[in-house]
């Protein structure tokens, strides 16, 4: 949007910081002082899954679930813990249809990206987001994925292409165990029509509000690797 827009809306609208209320202009909904405070994921954590671990580590380690597991993504990054006011936003975006709040979400998932690396996603890559079944999306009005990659682009010079479907209904993964995630979501997901040559070569952000066990990540990047993605890369705002 123009800036001279934002100002318009700031007159007509106040905006205030989504999180602690103060006013705010330029069309933001957080204010610098909250996104601070937010927990960011930072060294030591797991080269393959991100998950974070106390304690002194000096050196790049894989964690012990990764070494049992055989992922298709070459690593998985998220920007913040999903704990406080990061966790509200997320849950207010996503089910409360904040949907004003994927600015925000995008610029945070943005910090992630300084990890080096992001670099070769970075110069020649695209972003991808995880899709949503249709039946699901159309009760949710909008898939947040998509709004989060829409604002991400341009903060990455990056293109996102709506690549993947969702072929599959599948039952929400909550209370499932690891295993069972796994075999809910087999077969769930398809390169959509024209899709394999717009990927064929190219360096794949696979894109998503949360990572938890990396099961919808996995299953994912396995159908983008078939389909001749060079390499994956997930990126998301919170770390379950």
């Amino acid at each position: 949007m123009h800036p001279l827009a934002d100002r318009f809306l700031d007159f007509l609208y106040p905006a205030t910081c989504h999180l602690c209320e103060i006013p705010l202009t330029h069309g933001s909904h957080l204010c610098s002082t909250c996104a601070e405070d937010m927990h960011f994921i930072e060294a030591p954590f797991c080269t393959r899954c991100g998950e974070s671990y106390d304690g002194a580590i000096s050196s790049e380690f894989i964690c012990p679930n990764c070494h049992q597991l055989h992922l298709h993504f070459e690593f998985a990054l998220a920007a913040l813990h999903s704990d406080g006011g990061a966790r509200q936003l997320v849950h207010d975006f996503k089910y409360m249809r904040q949907i004003q709040l994927a600015t925000e979400l995008a610029q945070l998932a943005q910090r992630a990206t300084h990890d080096t690396r992001f670099t070769p996603y970075l110069e020649h890559g695209i972003i991808v987001p995880v899709p949503l079944h249709w039946m699901r999306q159309k009760k949710r009005r909008f898939n947040q994925a998509e709004e989060i990659g829409k604002k991400l682009s341009p903060l990455i010079d990056v293109p996102w292409m709506k690549i993947l479907k969702r072929r599959r209904n599948t039952e929400t993964q909550t209370r499932f165990s690891r295993k069972k995630r796994l075999e809910n979501l087999n077969d769930a997901f398809a390169v959509r029509a024209g899709g394999r040559k717009k990927i064929a070569g190219k360096p794949v952000i696979l894109l998503d509000d949360v990572f938890t066990t990396g099961s919808t990540a996995n299953e994912c990047a396995e159908v983008l690797m078939r389909a001749g993605a060079e390499r994956v890369a997930v990126l998301t705002v919170l770390r379950g």
